[in-house]
């Protein structure tokens, strides 16, 4: 390419960057926001445990399941029509979900809202690869992540400000006009593409599979912290997930438009890639939650004070992903996404044994600054690891793929979490938790609840030191095949 024709790209390249970064920026505040606000939403419907988790999870569960159908139907009639069409949902949806009337309406709407963020999520990378040339892609994803961090640095605070001084209706309200400004420039700075007519089509029964088995997988989580591990609801939510995993990869491997390319999982980095990915979300990403809902529900303060508590996961993060275009001059993507993990379970490990009732904020803010650490230099790692290479007619779905897994993770991450944490607890003081109010009600609750949260962490450190044996196995994999060696003929001695 020549040196004027990698300016222009070069040009408008950061123009698309503008834009995915102010929609990223949109979309991540809603939830790390409402992470801080939950339990003031939880106390004005007098929700029940399971209605306050469903507040998270209608988000997830259908971001997560859409993601892979909106990255084909992207492939097919072009990103941009289909990134403006999600701004769109998305604003329109938070407008009304600050009238909602009741609590399951509010999750039901944030279901919608969370179709609009599928359109988003499943484009953005993609748009970023597309848009810049290869040697500049690493430090342009870097900056994309970096949103991301300025959005949970930025919206716990916001949270519970709003939530204080104008009512939760805010949490949703304050979304319209960043995202109609999105909107507008979005519509002026992106490109229009071709759409691929001819390979029009839409695996439906791998969709839907993959909504009921993760849906399945959800309810019976959801269903812990009111009815325990051993209740016929739990067993069968579960039971169905995992009935269901092995009939959809039956359909996916007959599909001629899989929601999932089983024949990419051949390849042993990329599989390995997502595992890690996988691992690395459900061991982190509820970290904020938790220590968000700790400060309320333990040490009964409101949710400004709270939502301080977490700024430095997403402070450092935001300066790790930042920077990360620095590490990717010297190493490898898959090197920097292996620290970034190793960091994360350190963080993790900080946390689990320092959690107490009466602990110092020092060492939660050090376990904060580890993770925070670890996730601004993996996400942009992993993410450019993965996409490298892939042609620009398979890179949307590539992405969606990743963004399902990863999605997966978080929630995963959250209903686990957040079932582990009240698992100690009688049912009747579980409501109490979510609403924030338990230490007002029951000292021995408040005992318990820690009791939770110990073991909780206990199986985020585990899940977050497995996540590091799967990086590891990618690039020592990665490393034998760009030597040209299969690993089972690598030769004595070799270091691994």
């Amino acid at each position: 390419m020549s040196g004027t024709g990698e300016e222009a790209q070069l040009r408008y390249a950061w123009r698309a960057l503008s834009v995915v970064s102010m929609a990223s920026i949109l979309t991540a505040l809603g939830s790390s926001s409402l992470n801080v606000a939950l339990p003031q939403v939880v106390r004005h419907f007098d929700a029940s445990a399971t209605a306050a988790n469903w507040i998270l999870l209608s988000f997830m569960l259908t971001n997560t399941g859409l993601m892979v159908a909106f990255g084909r139907l992207a492939d097919m009639f072009g990103r941009r029509t289909m990134y403006l069409l999600g701004l769109a949902t998305y604003t329109g949806a938070s407008l009304l979900l600050g009238f909602s009337p009741g609590v399951w309406f509010l999750i039901g709407l944030r279901a919608v809202q969370a179709a609009g963020g599928a359109m988003l999520l499943t484009n953005s990378a993609a748009l970023l690869a597309d848009a810049f040339p290869k040697r500049h892609l690493g430090r342009g994803m870097g900056i994309y992540i970096a949103s991301f961090s300025v959005a949970q640095l930025v919206g716990p605070t916001l949270g519970g400000f709003l939530t204080d001084r104008l009512g939760w209706q805010w949490v949703f309200w304050y979304n319209v006009p960043i995202g109609l400004v999105c909107l507008a420039w979005g519509a002026v700075a992106l490109r229009r593409t071709g759409s691929r007519a001819h390979e029009r089509g839409i695996d439906a029964a791998g969709n839907l599979l993959v909504l009921i088995s993760l849906g399945s997988l959800l309810f019976g989580l959801s269903q812990v912290g009111e009815s325990g591990w051993t209740d016929p609801v739990v067993f069968a939510g579960l039971a169905v997930c995992a009935v269901l995993a092995p009939l959809f990869l039956w359909v996916e491997r007959r599909s001629p438009h899989p929601v999932v390319d089983v024949a990419l999982f051949r390849d042993p980095p990329f599989a390995l890639g997502l595992l890690t990915s996988f691992l690395n979300a459900v061991a982190r990403m509820a970290v904020v939650l938790l220590i968000a809902l700790f400060y309320q529900a333990v040490r009964g303060e409101s949710p400004v004070p709270a939502g301080l508590k977490v700024l430095p996961l997403p402070v450092v993060a935001m300066i790790a992903s930042a920077c990360s275009g620095m590490l990717h001059a010297k190493l490898t993507p898959r090197t920097i996404a292996l620290l970034g993990t190793s960091a994360g379970t350190a963080g993790l490990l900080v946390l689990l044994l320092n959690i107490s009732e009466d602990i110092g904020y020092t060492p939660i803010a050090c376990g904060l600054v580890l993770i925070g650490a670890g996730s601004g230099m993996f996400m942009p790692a992993n993410t450019t690891a993965l996409l490298d290479g892939v042609s620009s007619q398979r890179i949307g779905i590539v992405n969606a793929m990743r963004l399902m897994v990863q999605n997966t993770g978080v929630v995963v991450s959250t209903a686990l979490a957040m079932s582990l944490v009240t698992s100690p607890l009688p049912a009747g003081l579980r409501q109490y938790v979510f609403a924030g109010t338990i230490a007002d009600v029951s000292a021995q609750g408040v005992a318990q609840l820690v009791t939770g949260y110990r073991l909780a962490l206990l199986v985020m450190t585990a899940i977050s030191a497995l996540s590091v044996i799967a990086s590891l196995g990618r690039h020592r994999v990665a490393d034998v095949a760009a030597g040209g060696i299969r690993p089972s003929e690598e030769p004595v001695g070799k270091a691994p």
